[in-house]
């Protein structure tokens, strides 16, 4: 599947001749970021009320964000859970979200290095919650709140879509999935097309490890054309996603804005997006928004 950076840059050259052929035509952008024309269709079942960013966790850190204790906080306010997946070196699916244990776990190792068991041992935060299982999580919520699993780029990105699915596939519950990659999204469309599934995108900023023109196929939603997204969850605060997410909206897809939190304009976000992913405060749920 390779990194982000290669995956972009080889089909730059092919949108670089696309818009010289074209002028930069109107239409041919549109084409490139068009999402999956039912998109909006089939997200509407789960976006229904928004959704704990990393579970519904503390800034005291008390409940650490990706614990069990943060997500059964979110299953019992009735938010939605929004959470991160990787493997571990024993290709168990974690939940967690850094590449490393240091911000976490004070732990300077990658969790690509460590199996399940030597990341079982790890502490979150200084608390006693540990690092939880994909299968851990699913049997906890139960279907009782539908979740975003969001599967973070690695070295091997096959593998963890593999795994993964084989969980969700027993899984009875709502979901879906998105990911920064846009080879984890397009791995998705190939096989397993009828799971709703979104692409993570924000300002160029975001992606300051790669090159400037895969930088910007990233952040303007150039990579739509193979992947095909049911939604689009951008960072909220960058303005120069605004008008490609209203074509996005437009074209029939969803738009999910990340991660809005009780500094922001929240009234905002709630006014442009379908759906929040949220932290450190609690915006209406289902029965508020009379739904």
């Amino acid at each position: 599947m390779g990194s982000p950076d290669a995956f972009a840059a080889a089909m730059g050259f092919a949108i670089a001749v696309g818009l010289a052929a074209a002028g930069g035509g109107l239409a041919l952008v549109l084409f490139l970021i068009a999402p999956a024309c039912d998109g909006k269709r089939r997200c509407t079942p789960l976006f229904d009320r928004h959704f704990a960013h990393r579970g519904l966790h503390t800034p005291d850190r008390t409940i650490p964000e990706n614990s069990l204790p943060a997500f059964a906080a979110a299953c019992e306010a009735g938010y939605g859970i929004e959470l991160d997946v990787q493997l571990s070196a024993d290709e168990q699916v974690v939940v967690f979200h850094d590449d490393d244990l240091e911000r976490a776990c004070g732990d300077p190792r990658n969790v690509a290095d460590l199996s399940a068991a030597e990341l079982h041992a790890l502490r979150l935060f200084g608390t006693v919650e540990r690092i939880p299982l994909l299968a851990e999580v699913l049997s906890l919520v139960n279907g009782r709140v539908p979740l975003i699993v969001e599967l973070k780029d690695g070295p091997r990105n096959d593998a963890l879509c593999e795994e993964t699915v084989r969980l969700l596939d027993t899984y009875g519950g709502p979901f879906c999935i998105e990911s920064f990659h846009p080879g984890v999204v397009r791995w998705f469309r190939r096989n397993r097309p009828t799971v709703a599934r979104g692409q993570l995108s924000a300002g160029p900023d975001t992606f300051d490890r790669q090159r400037p023109p895969v930088r910007f196929l990233l952040s303007r939603l150039l990579t739509n054309v193979v992947t095909r997204p049911h939604f689009v969850a951008y960072r909220h605060k960058d303005g120069v996603g605004r008008l490609l997410l209203r074509l996005v909206r437009l074209l029939g897809g969803a738009l999910v804005g990340w991660t809005v939190t009780d500094r922001d304009n929240r009234e905002r976000c709630l006014a442009f997006f379908d759906v929040l992913i949220f932290e450190f405060w609690r915006p209406p749920v289902p029965e508020q928004r009379g739904e």
